[in-house]
């Protein structure tokens, strides 16, 4: 029996969890039907190019979050402490203590990386640049900043899936624990 569904964004987060959970490559539009309970003929009228733009739905949809919960409170946020602490809990809610895998990182380290290179791209690039900000209004010189924000969104991806690869997601809690450490006793210039 076919699920009925109101609007177009009550699918997306259904969806998110097929990708996150099969990729990109392994999802069919079968398997997705068999999860959401939606017929075919319903996905298309939601996601007229089907996977490809049920994919780039789901993408938007995550960057959004980030942008709202996350870049925008870096870059708006008076004072850069508060702004970092709310990246860290923000990130380990979203990441669901390390249960939930990033689907950025795992379109990004598939087969379809090229065919969303532009949306993983300003994910990445967006979160790097936010937080290297924020550690430079935190007082760290900038350089130091970069090379920490890299290693922080870096550290973040691999501990998510060190978590998932061992079964183990306090792994995660406590590579967030360090990297928050590091941020928030960053050398000042």
């Amino acid at each position: 029996m076919s699920r009925h569904v109101a609007e177009r964004k009550d699918v997306v987060a259904m969806l998110a969890e097929i990708f996150r959970e099969h990729g990109y490559d392994g999802t069919s539009l079968s398997l997705i039907t068999e999860k959401t309970g939606l017929g075919k003929g319903s996905l298309y009228h939601f996601f007229p190019r089907g996977k490809e733009e049920m994919a780039e739905a789901v993408l938007a949809d995550i960057d959004a979050w980030f942008r709202t919960h996350i870049f925008d409170i870096l870059r708006s946020s008076e004072d850069p402490d508060e702004a970092l602490e709310a990246m860290f809990s923000g990130v380990d809610s979203y990441f669901r203590q390390g249960r939930r895998l990033c689907l950025m990182g795992v379109i990004a380290a598939s087969g379809a990386h090229d065919r969303f290179a532009r949306e993983i791209n300003g994910y990445f690039t967006g979160w790097r640049t936010d937080l290297a900000a924020t550690l430079v209004r935190a007082g760290a010189p900038e350089l130091e900043s970069t090379a920490l924000a890299e290693e922080v969104v870096g550290g973040i991806q691999g501990a998510l899936i060190l978590a998932r690869s061992l079964d183990d997601p306090g792994a995660f809690g406590r590579v967030l624990s360090r990297l928050r450490a590091r941020c928030l006793n960053a050398p000042a210039g």
